[in-house]
């Protein structure tokens, strides 16, 4: 069966060439008995890969079970998985066949496995092992030839080095890994995957289908989408349901987008990789555009009051600074402390010229301001770094230190 054939099977909507990968290896491995470990996010879709293995090995014609782990209470688990005899515990009135006994010659999905007790896990690498278990309250070692495929959501590593679980088990079923990308790494399917969800919606509700518009489009390619397909299912639902208007834009749509998810976002539209790296060079980049932009709008507004001065019934030098003493106050603040600027009486012959080549209209940076959470962050972080002394985290900032106690005022920092 072609990759395609198998997508329209098990309703598997996107083209990402990561996606194709995993696919791709888990027809590879199907026709083997060897275990596979599915790994990746909440809401990726693992639950599709055993089925994908199981419909294309030998063992299609006989059961397929699937076990949620975390879902099943640590008392119980055991009897679950392997059974039990009758009078092995309270409530146990009757002997029970178990999963593995149930999924002889099968395959049985283990989800969640990290989830799995301790002990539960040795039974577990004996059965991986040997093939054989035990039920509970019997001594009689039984037989099962399962195949097993786990997945989890767990940096398995870490769970290692926090004894939550076992090293020889993680290898024995990381036999062979697969692993389903993050929506985020999948922007091409986000979009596919929305109008999908909306028609399904439409058809259910009986309503003409969601649309978007491109700005919209941009905006969920753009998202980091931290439930990955599960989230953008249930926001496709939520927006189908509520919104009147069937073509959707943007505006409407960060309405309805969490602002934490959106926040890891270091700029709306911009940047898509995520990277810490990447996100604090433009966290500080952006603070050190907003100032020039704040020096160049001061200093323009300083250029047209100058202008005034120079005019034949302009005030006089003193009148306007006694006109003028908040602009000038604030244009200081932009300066360092051993800057000055000269303000001419109208009456002198001193040349009244201050040269802002550098912020004419043609050198505007075209970057969103609207940062102020991020500055005050790095602020913060400057003023920790260097245990509160103002003159040090100006200077890393790139700013004056009379600028950084005006933000610090102004943010009641």
């Amino acid at each position: 069966m072609d990759l395609q054939s198998i997508k329209q099977r098990f309703e598997i909507i996107g083209n990402s060439p990561l996606l194709n990968r995993a696919i791709e290896k888990a027809v590879q491995v199907a026709p083997t008995d060897i275990s596979v470990l599915v790994t990746g996010e909440s809401g990726v879709g693992k639950e599709n890969i055993p089925k994908i293995i199981h419909s294309q090995s030998a063992r299609k014609h006989n059961p397929y079970i699937a076990v949620n782990c975390g879902a099943i209470p640590e008392g119980t688990i055991d009897s679950e998985l392997f059974g039990h005899e009758k009078g092995s515990f309270t409530g146990a009135t009757s002997a029970r066949k178990g999963y593995f006994e149930e999924a002889d010659s099968g395959t049985i999905f283990l989800d969640e496995v990290a989830e799995l007790p301790l002990s539960t896990q040795v039974r577990l690498l004996r059965v991986l092992e040997t093939g054989e278990f035990m039920k509970v309250g019997s001594s009689k070692v039984q037989k099962t030839d399962v195949r097993i495929v786990a997945a989890t959501n767990v940096p398995m590593d870490e769970a290692i080095g926090k004894d939550h679980f076992r090293e020889d088990l993680y290898y024995r079923l990381n036999t062979v890994e697969i692993h389903l990308p993050p929506l985020r790494d999948r922007a091409e399917d986000i979009h596919l995957l929305f109008r999908k969800f909306a028609s399904d919606f439409a058809n259910k509700y009986h309503m003409p289908t969601l649309q978007l518009n491109n700005e919209a489009v941009e905006l969920i390619n753009h998202y980091r989408w931290p439930g990955n397909i599960r989230q953008l299912k249930n926001f496709t639902e939520e927006i189908s349901v509520i919104e009147t208007e069937r073509i959707v834009t943007a505006q409407t749509i960060q309405r309805y987008l969490p602002e934490s998810a959106r926040s890891n976002l270091p700029m709306i539209y911009r940047d898509r990789s995520g990277t810490s790296s990447e996100s604090d060079f433009s966290s500080e980049r952006d603070i050190l555009y907003k100032v020039l932009f704040d020096m160049r709008n001061d200093i323009n507004d300083l250029k047209k009051l100058t202008m005034e001065l120079m005019k034949e019934d302009g005030p006089t030098g003193e009148e306007f600074r006694q006109e003028n003493a908040q602009l000038l106050a604030k244009v200081y603040d932009n300066f360092d402390d051993d800057t000055t600027i000269e303000i001419p009486d109208r009456t002198s012959n001193v040349p009244s010229t201050i040269n802002t080549d550098i912020y004419e209209d043609d050198q505007v940076i075209e970057e969103s301001l609207t940062l102020q959470d991020k500055e005050i962050e790095m602020i913060r972080k400057a003023l920790d770094r260097n245990q509160g002394k103002r003159k040090d985290a100006a200077k890393e900032l790139g700013i004056s230190e009379r600028t950084l106690y005006r933000k610090i005022k102004q943010y009641d920092l």
